[in-house]
């Protein structure tokens, strides 16, 4: 362990004798309240602000430019405080609140969305002492939308049972008219013309089906092809894991 600083967060000590210790308390003080509950104004703002509020943290993106920030890096945590910047060091698993994205993000060596790093949130409905179990799973994405379909990431995945796909137009979809969302080969499975304004949603429940392949979520154009537009799509299944040897 450092003699000066704490392991995991660098919250410097006060050292016996040392004069002026409201320095080096303020400094722990400064650094806890960006990394408390970290709630950062933005990732995309690219031009350091000439008069951000006091304790205004930003996560900087590829190419930022100002006096400051164009020396710190993509992907650096700052705080202002009192006419200054200062770039606050984070551990593997620190977790932020981006306000204008109304995302979660969490540092594992660069900042991704959480559900990223969780990949499968699941809730365990019944196991064996082998480690067989089932598994009540939901996958989400943030999908931009372009051509004339466009698949997720995220998957069903190979042997599991789908019991929904839900979603909801985040930004206002452009070209298209309405858009369907299923899989390859049947086009509006989980849902047809669904909405294009932003707020449109819609729960596209089926009766339960097992998949033997991992299968994307398609979103098919109705009339244009996709200019534009985000659309959330949330996968709900249930997944079984094999016992153990």
């Amino acid at each position: 362990m450092s003699d000066d600083a704490s392991p995991r967060l660098g919250l410097p000590y006060v050292a016996a004798g040392q004069a002026q210790k409201h320095v080096t308390v303020n400094a722990a003080f400064a650094r806890l309240d960006g990394l408390v509950q970290t709630a950062v104004v933005s990732r995309t703002t690219a031009a350091q602000p000439a008069a951000p509020d006091d304790g205004a943290l930003y996560i900087l993106p590829d190419a930022a430019t100002g006096a400051v920030w164009g020396e710190a890096g993509a992907g650096t945590l700052m705080r202002y405080e009192a006419g200054g910047w200062a770039r606050i060091a984070v551990s593997p698993g620190q977790i932020a609140w981006v306000a204008d994205e109304a995302i979660v993000l969490v540092h594992d060596g660069d900042w991704r969305p959480l559900t990223d790093v969780l990949a499968f949130p699941s809730l365990i409905a019944a196991s064996t002492p082998h480690g067989a179990r089932i598994r009540l799973a939901l996958a989400e994405e943030d999908l931009m939308v372009s051509g004339a379909s466009t698949a997720t990431s995220i998957v069903i995945p190979a042997r599991a049972i789908v019991l929904s796909v839900a979603t909801r137009t985040l930004t206002t979809v452009t070209g298209a008219s309405a858009y369907d969302c299923g899989v390859a080969g049947e086009t509006s499975k989980f849902g047809g013309s669904l909405g294009v304004t932003a707020g449109a949603s819609n729960i596209g429940v089926i009766g339960p089906t097992a998949v033997y392949a991992d299968t994307p979520v398609l979103l098919t154009a109705i009339g244009p092809a996709f200019s534009g537009g985000q659309v959330r799509v949330a996968i709900a299944f249930i997944a079984f894991d094999a016992p153990s040897a």
